[in-house]
């Protein structure tokens, strides 16, 4: 291949990738308004073509110069990406200041990272250390991902959340170490066996009532079906800034309101036991015990209580 051919091609490749990334910038960060804004002010946007010229070097064994590059990209941006980490296509950094990517790091495709992220390693031997994220990962503010596993596809870690061990594909993960919240996982990673759909409990339950009733209750049903389901599907499909949405629960608080619930349960069934111990010996004394008040705990409320408990209904 002539020598400019080959730079006509290498053209048309750095052509087509910048487009790439001044898409995903519109597509991600609604403060985004023209492309020329994008490529003069965007450090996402430097750092990413700064990379790329010198992961170019650093594979054709010009390491020194592929360092110099990557040096001067953390001056003038505030991202720290190392020449040999690998990247993949539209690849977003919005703000940027204080990201760290490691050398043996790999991203794929569509990922998202904010403002310091660090994608770090937890060990000083050779080979494999750092973090591999798969298409469509959104990692928050501050979040630290460390050590050589894989960040399943399109899974989201939560601003300032310290993730050290594998994230099973679209699982959330939020914390300090980082617990995960999932519809489709447990806390351990383990899948989660799907229960019967509402579809089906609603058409059951629609079936057995009256024919007279059965009409309007079966279109209530499917009406609040399809509302729940097109709730489900933007929260999948939608973009999540920050890795997390408003809808999603924190799983230490959750673990608070159902040992708050319990333990009013258990209040109440106290008192049946000593209202029946007194019919039964009319000599037992019963006796006043100080009970829970949920408005004494700042931790949650009553209306974090109701909610959770109309999730799991």
């Amino acid at each position: 291949m002539s020598l400019p051919t080959a730079l006509f091609k290498s053209l048309s490749r750095i052509k087509k990738d910048l487009t790439e990334d001044i898409d995903a910038v519109f597509n991600r960060d609604p403060a985004a308004r023209n492309s020329l804004e994008v490529i003069l002010t965007y450090p996402g946007i430097h750092a990413l073509i700064l990379h790329r010229g010198a992961h170019c070097l650093w594979q054709n064994e010009q390491k020194l110069a592929a360092r110099v590059i990557s040096y001067g990209s953390r001056i003038i941006t505030g991202i720290e990406i190392h020449p040999a980490a690998k990247i993949g296509r539209r690849f977003f950094i919005d703000h940027g200041m204080g990201i760290v990517i490691g050398e043996t790091a790999e991203i794929g495709n569509d990922v998202t990272l904010y403002h310091g992220v660090t994608l770090g390693g937890v060990s000083w031997n050779n080979g494999k250390r750092h973090p591999t994220l798969e298409d469509g990962v959104i990692v928050g503010a501050g979040a630290k991902v460390l050590g050589p596993f894989t960040v399943g596809k399109g899974a989201k870690i939560g601003s300032n959340a310290v993730v050290v061990k594998a994230v099973p594909a679209g699982a959330t993960m939020v914390g300090s170490a980082a617990r995960m919240i999932s519809d489709h996982h447990d806390e351990k990673g383990n899948p989660i066996v799907k229960k019967v759909d509402d579809a089906k409990q609603q058409e059951k339950v629609a079936q057995a009532a009256s024919t007279d009733n059965g009409i309007v209750k079966k279109a209530v049903d499917k009406k609040s079906i399809d509302e729940k389901a097109t709730n489900r599907s933007a929260r999948e499909t939608a973009f999540q800034a920050y890795g997390i949405d408003p809808m999603s629960q924190d799983p230490v608080a959750e673990a608070f309101a159902k040992m708050l619930e319990h333990i009013q349960q258990s209040e109440n069934r106290l008192d049946q036991l000593q209202a029946a111990m007194c019919k039964i010996d009319p000599d037992f004394c019963k006796k006043e015990y100080d009970k829970l008040c949920l408005e004494d705990i700042d931790v949650i409320g009553r209306a974090d209580i109701d909610e959770i408990g109309a999730e799991q209904k």
